[in-house]
């Protein structure tokens, strides 16, 4: 008996039904792979997670600030320069430029965005990429920035996912932000949304304009490249896709946009470097008291503070205005001192040294090569005299002291030395009399180029500022009045007196003799024949 042959139409839809089958199949078990594959990532068999400790306390180095007596943050010592603050303290554009330009949907999702997800994926990223500013804050915190290879990205990029949804479950969406400010590296030591501010305009976040927020979630794209010091043009550029894609979501008007878009990018460049920055010898000294106060004071658990990592506050008596003219007044009478001598030294065959031999100026220079970074460098390395004396006399790239700000150049080591100890010294110290306190310390001309603190360390002649001393004593012991006075004449100590070798006759500067005078005159104009 002959089978009946099914017809084709029949046939078609039986493959089609099992063609639908298959595809669920696939699909059902490609979703239950994800999931695994999530589970198993998460169960950490493709690398650590941080534990619940570490999301509720995500490990921070936090700068410890010196603030002087009237509230101003002089300085800093930190490994990593970062300060944190509060979400109350960022400014609302400054939100609303990150949201705008970063994360659109930040309010909406759960630390993924899967339509961002899916619209990388099906464009590749032509489109924009897919991580929300929770995941960016995951990799900031939990995962290396780079990944050698892609499977290594992928397995990153999972950590990331999971990592981002923890953070949701814990903390508020201001908070995820607030973090991810305090976090971000700004470069040219700006580790967080203050020092940022602080670097390059010279300002709290809390004080900047919609232009200058613009300018600094524009570097969240790539610090590196958007950086301002080196590629301003770029920089600009890349603020004002900022301001357009938060006039694109309204939070700002296309009027408003325009004429942001129009300004300048008004950098104020002030470096929080340790050689830089208002009180450096003073800094130095602080952090040297505070390195033997730690060891007298532990923590509660009995840990020892860490003044680069743990945050400190540590409130000085420096009065930051007084520092600021302290530093002026040195830098504009050391700049003409300098010049008044360089005129007078220019015929000294020996310079930068006057009267002293050839002989004792090489000794000078000699002593202070191998005391120098580059010497003791080249020892660690294992290099012999013979080669570190050669090295010296080669000339490299550098940057070297001038009042005007530091010179590249090209000179040898050796000439670098001369050079710098061609340049007078100063030093100021101002203190209440009354309490001990110091109020401004200025321990030489510059710090990055001169680390030796004049105030601590150096000995120098007092001169002229002995007087009051002598004329006060007058008073005291000789029972003189000010307005007693004393003739204005040429006055020798004999040899042999005071243990002089010779007789000295002191001299008034700029000459002038003659008459009588009172000691409140003879002190005011430092007159050396009545002292």
């Amino acid at each position: 008996m002959a089978t009946k042959k099914a017809s084709p139409k029949k046939k078609d839809q039986q493959d089609l039904k099992r063609h639908i089958k298959t595809f669920w199949k696939l699909f059902l078990g490609f979703i239950l792979v994800i999931i695994l594959f999530f589970l198993t990532a998460s169960w950490g068999l493709f690398g650590s997670l941080p534990d619940e400790t570490s999301l509720e306390n995500p490990e921070k180095n936090l700068a410890t600030e010196i603030i002087s007596s009237d509230g101003k943050t002089i300085g800093k010592f930190y490994k990593e320069n970062r300060t944190p603050v509060p979400y109350d303290s960022l400014p609302d554009h400054l939100v609303k430029a990150l949201i705008a330009t970063e994360d659109v949907r930040f309010y909406d999702h759960s630390g993924i965005d899967g339509r961002g997800t899916i619209r990388a994926v099906a464009f590749l990223g032509s489109r924009g990429g897919a991580s929300t500013i929770t995941q960016q804050l995951a990799k900031l915190f939990f995962t290396d920035q780079r990944a050698s290879n892609k499977v290594e990205r992928v397995m990153q990029k999972i950590k990331e996912w999971i990592i981002a949804i923890r953070l949701e479950r814990r903390y508020t969406k201001d908070e995820i932000i607030t973090m991810y400010f305090n976090e971000y590296d700004f470069l040219n030591q700006a580790v967080g949304i203050e020092s940022a501010a602080n670097i390059y305009f010279d300002k709290p976040p809390s004080q900047l304009t919609t232009a200058e927020s613009a300018m600094l979630v524009g570097m969240f794209k790539n610090s590196s490249l958007f950086n301002p010091n080196r590629r301003p043009e770029l920089v600009r550029e890349r603020r004002n896709v900022v301001l357009a894609q938060m006039e694109k979501y309204d939070f700002i008007s296309e009027k408003v946009m325009d004429s942001l878009q129009a300004l300048p990018l008004d950098i104020k460049f002030t470096p929080q470097g340790h050689d830089e920055g208002s009180a450096t010898y003073f800094r130095e000294y602080a952090r040297q008291f505070m390195e033997d106060w730690i060891k007298e004071h532990p923590k509660a658990d009995g840990s020892k503070y860490n003044i680069y990592q743990d945050g400190l506050k540590v409130y000085v008596t420096i009065d930051s205005k007084m520092q600021e003219y302290a530093e002026q007044a040195v830098k504009k009478h050391m700049a003409a001192l300098q010049a008044v001598f360089d005129e007078h030294n220019k015929n000294n065959k020996t310079a930068p040294f006057r009267d002293i031999t050839l002989e004792e100026t090489e000794s000078i220079l000699n002593s202070a090569m191998r005391k120098s970074d580059r010497w003791r460098d080249m020892k660690r390395q294992g290099k012999d005299e013979e080669e570190i004396i050669k090295s010296f006399k080669t000339k490299v790239p550098m940057r070297v002291f001038s009042w005007k700000g530091d010179i590249d150049t090209i000179m040898t080591p050796m000439d670098s030395i001369r050079y710098h100890k061609s340049f007078l010294q100063a030093a100021l110290m101002s203190m209440t009399p009354q309490t001990g306190e110091v109020k401004a310390w200025v321990g030489g001309i510059d710090y990055k180029h001169y680390k030796y603190d004049m105030v601590k360390k150096g000995k120098r002649q007092i001169g002229s500022t002995f007087k009051p001393f002598v004329y006060a004593t007058a008073i005291d012991q000789m029972h003189m009045s000010p307005c007693d006075t004393l003739p204005n004449t040429m006055y020798t100590i004999p040899a042999g007196k005071h243990h002089l070798l010779q007789s000295w006759t002191p001299k008034n500067a700029g000459g002038g003799y003659g008459g009588m005078v009172t000691l409140k005159y003879a002190l005011a104009n430092s007159i050396n024949t009545i002292t």
